[in-house]
């Protein structure tokens, strides 16, 4: 039997430290009050005999006093409540040494493993992995109110980013980065004036992005099509440089093409600044920006066509990668890339259908960019389009004084999520208990969002210059508050869910896809949804609902629940939950009905929402991609492909493994065969999470799932 600790990591059922605990309150009491050594064992052979995997601390102290009070020493049981007490005391006093020393010895799985995009081996990223610790330590003990640290520790809800909330800082933005572009900037101190060329533009974009990552916690978007006046300006220097050096020498045909070929290479050596800046910059917190590429082909744009030469570029250069330490070229996590769709390159014969089939490649081979539809956009946000704000949260729409929209240059205060599944495992199938349920844990998720604004407010715009004093969010003065930008809907404040799959099935019996369950399902979405309509009529903030596209909480939540609970088919047996309002990836349904379902879904949750299809083999299924890109224009807001690609240890390639003519899987960079350094996707039951190798049988990979 495994038992569960406190801080959720594991051990092995210790008989002694029962025996202990009681002999210390045995000692505590008079001798009439005691039980004898051959009671104490049979207290721990009653727990030990429950035979189930595992327990947690906190159900075995229950049933020690549970039996205490069958034995009618009720002096002793007062006694060993007093001592769990105690030492729950010295607990609360400091809780962090364990965990941080489990850090340093690369021994804490959980905390190493939740960002991908930290090694948690480096030094400066384990200072920030440190820090995090006594952040989420002293906001669990102190800063949080004790029943919002409890709900959080049940997996009721998720206070996201508690690792974080100790500073006065936001989760994620949109950057302005026009206005620091047009009206220059200051970094760490230093004037930067606004760039005279395309090349200058991109060093100084990459230097703000990696300036404000290190200031916030979430992910930061940027608009790419304000670099277009630049590429304008590089081509308008080489015109008149061009027109200088040889005037009437060459006719303006070979001009331009000396024009042309010189704004290519800056062009490419521009694009080239992004990717590998963002790809070797290292943020304070020990990671690459989390930033996002907004690619947006907007007929009002005057520089429309300088941005179609930038997009392009930068689709070329993700399909082709960057070179890892061995040389081989693999997929960058960063940056993040977004391609719209709109009337102009929607494959349906549009001036720019040719960036599309390029978009269309590069997803096949590379995964991004992700999709988003203008068209659905308009009808979600008052006929707006506007990027997510790297972690795919969307503001809502806001007007400035003048009556015009504005996006860029607003921010999202920060998310908490709400476990639905729970909230059916405690119901046991009593719709009725189920909404009161809902209802109670729906008032925790505002209050905990009201600790987040809360600790917001009143800050000065010291705490991040680059933020609050030069552009990116505002250009407030020294020492002024930031509270205006917390108000009236300026920014966002998101409630996130997990499992409305895994709910409908605990609550109604059956998958939200079915039509009973589907008109439950959307009903539990519209109920989260006035929740946050009515809490932004209450106090003015802007609520809103956020389909968290958070994988390690899928399977937080599910572990809990699993411990808590047991084993429950189509819940806690998968071992996650399904994120948000995403179909179940055991149901047997094809991409274009699978996005047409969840697009009613995605109107609803407008604070955040993405669906994604899996297409095997993807390289060789380009027809069928742009089938489906045409289906994401008319059908659904935000979507992507995704798939997991197979990938080799020996030399870091991470496409697709090739079966050779002695029917083994062979790599097809450096030619390794042995398939213990390789992960090679089997995508029958459509699992995501990591395979295993089956014991004894070095040539099967097995999945955790239906272990096929």
């Amino acid at each position: 039997m495994k038992v569960i600790k406190r801080d959720g990591s594991t051990v092995d059922f210790d008989r002694n430290k029962i025996i202990v605990a009681i002999g210390k309150a045995n000692e505590a009491v008079d001798f009439e009050d005691r039980i004898t050594e051959a009671q104490i064992g049979a207290i721990v052979d009653d727990i030990a005999s429950r035979h189930r995997r595992r327990m947690l601390v906190e159900d075995i102290q229950d049933m020690v006093e549970e039996k205490l009070m069958e034995l009618q020493k009720y002096q002793l049981m007062k006694a060993y409540i007093l001592y769990r007490y105690e030492r729950a005391l010295i607990r609360k006093a400091n809780t962090t040494d364990e965990s941080i020393l489990s850090l340093i010895k690369n021994s804490n799985k959980d905390v190493m493993e939740e960002n991908s995009n930290k090694n948690a081996r480096t030094a400066s990223t384990q200072r920030d992995l440190i820090a995090g610790e006594v952040s989420k330590d002293l906001t669990r003990r102190i800063l949080l109110p004790e029943y919002i640290s409890k709900a959080h520790d049940e997996g009721a809800i998720h206070f996201h980013d508690a690792d974080y909330f100790l500073q006065p800082i936001f989760n994620c933005c949109l950057i302005n980065i026009k206005d620091m572009l047009d009206k220059g900037t200051v970094i760490n101190g230093k004037m930067i004036e606004s760039p005279k060329s395309f090349q200058t533009a991109c060093t100084i974009t990459t230097q703000i992005i990696a300036s404000v990552a290190s200031s916030q916690y979430g992910g930061q978007s940027v608009n790419i099509a304000h670099l277009g006046k630049y590429l304008r300006r590089t081509k308008e220097k080489y015109k008149r440089q061009c027109d200088e050096q040889f005037g009437e020498r060459l006719d303006e045909s070979a001009k331009n093409e000396i024009v042309n070929m010189r704004l290519q290479e800056s062009l490419k050596a521009g694009v080239q600044t992004i990717q590998y800046q963002i790809n070797t910059l290292m943020t304070t917190n020990g990671q690459s920006p989390f930033v996002t590429l907004f690619m947006y082909l907007d007929e009002k744009d005057e520089y429309i066509e300088e941005n179609a030469l930038i997009i392009e570029e930068v689709l070329k250069q993700r399909y082709e990668g960057i070179k890892n330490e061995k040389g081989v070229y693999v997929t960058p996590a960063f940056p993040k890339l977004i391609y719209v769709l709109d009337e102009n390159n929607c494959l349906k014969g549009g001036k720019y259908d040719y960036l599309t089939k390029l978009a269309v490649k590069c997803s096949s081979k590379r995964l991004y960019p992700d999709y988003i539809s203008a068209k659905k956009m308009r009808e979600n946000y008052e006929g707006n389009v506007f990027s997510p704000m790297g972690c795919r949260s969307f503001l809502s729409p806001w007007k400035d004084e003048d009556g015009n929209y504005k996006f860029e240059g607003r921010f999202n205060q920060g998310v908490v999520s709400i476990n639905l599944p729970q909230c059916g495992i405690l119901a046991k199938g009593d719709e009725k208990k189920f909404w009161e349920i809902l209802e109670q844990r729906l008032q925790i998720c505002y209050e905990a969002l009201m600790c987040r604004h809360n600790a917001l407010m009143g800050v000065t715009s010291d705490v991040s210059p680059v933020h609050w004093q030069y552009g990116a969010i505002a250009r407030l003065e020294s020492g002024e508050k930031i509270d205006e930008y917390l108000l009236n809907g300026y920014s966002t404040i998101s409630l996130g869910y997990i499992g409305l799959y895994e709910v409908t099935k605990l609550v109604k019996g059956v998958s939200h896809t079915d039509p009973a369950g589907t008109e439950f399902a959307v009903k539990i979405m519209k109920t989260l949804r006035e929740h946050c309509e009515k809490w932004k009529k209450e106090t003015g903030l802007g609520f809103g609902l956020y389909g968290t596209p958070a994988e390690s909480l899928c399977y937080r939540f599910a572990r809990i629940d699993r411990n808590r609970f047991g084993t429950i088919k189509d819940v806690t047996d998968k071992g996650y939950y399904t994120n948000s309002y995403h179909v179940d990836v055991r149901e047997n349904i094809d991409a274009f009905s699978k996005f047409q379902f969840e697009s009613r879904f995605q109107q609803i949750s407008s604070g955040g929402a993405i669906s994604y299809v899996e297409i095997p083999n993807m390289r060789h299924n380009l027809t069928a991609m742009e089938d489906v890109v045409k289906f994401i224009y008319d059908n659904i807001q935000y979507a992507e492909f995704n798939t997991k690609s197979d990938y080799c240890h020996v030399c870091g390639f991470d496409g697709e493994i090739i079966i050779n003519d002695d029917n083994e899987w062979e790599c097809p960079v450096c030619h390794n065969k042995d398939q213990r350094k390789m992960n090679v996707t089997r995508r029958t039951c459509g699992y995501l999470g990591e395979n295993f190798w089956n014991v004894g049988k070095t040539k099967e990979i097995k999945s955790r799932v239906l272990h096929l």
